[in-house]
């Protein structure tokens, strides 16, 4: 058994969407659908810099999410942004953050600083540091 079953449905539909948008490339791919409104996949990958291949396999992976669709035409495959789906995963994450945005734990310990990649701690912190 797997544990995540353990836990309540609309967590583990959440994961499931957050691992599919967690690759870069994915995220490209869905803001250039929502840019461009429709595309041939063959123009996504001339648009990244990924082969093809690559392309198709992040392609299934929103595909299977269903953030996406494709219409056969042809040869080619034309992918537009399944709109009710994301709107379905943008409510879920909507209403798994709204306690954590309204939670009124504040942390200011030297601890919980966020530092950049150069290990400074970032403007805000900088100010509210000193």
């Amino acid at each position: 058994m797997n544990k995540s079953e353990n836990f309540e449905d609309s967590l583990q539909e959440l994961a499931q969407f957050a691992k599919a948008i967690s690759h870069p490339a994915r995220l490209a791919i869905l803001k250039y659908l929502a840019e461009t409104k429709t595309c041939i996949s063959g123009d996504i990958s001339g648009n990244l810099p990924l082969s093809r291949t690559t392309v198709s396999q992040h392609l299934k992976e929103l595909r299977d999410m269903g953030l996406i669709h494709g219409t056969i035409e042809g040869l080619k495959i034309n992918y537009c942004l399944c709109h009710s789906s994301i709107e379905k995963y943008i409510n879920l994450f909507d209403s798994f953050f709204d306690p954590i945005k309204a939670s009124t734990i504040n942390c200011e310990a030297e601890d919980c600083s966020i530092e950049d990649s150069s290990g400074d701690l970032n403007i805000e912190e900088k100010v509210s540091a000193k």
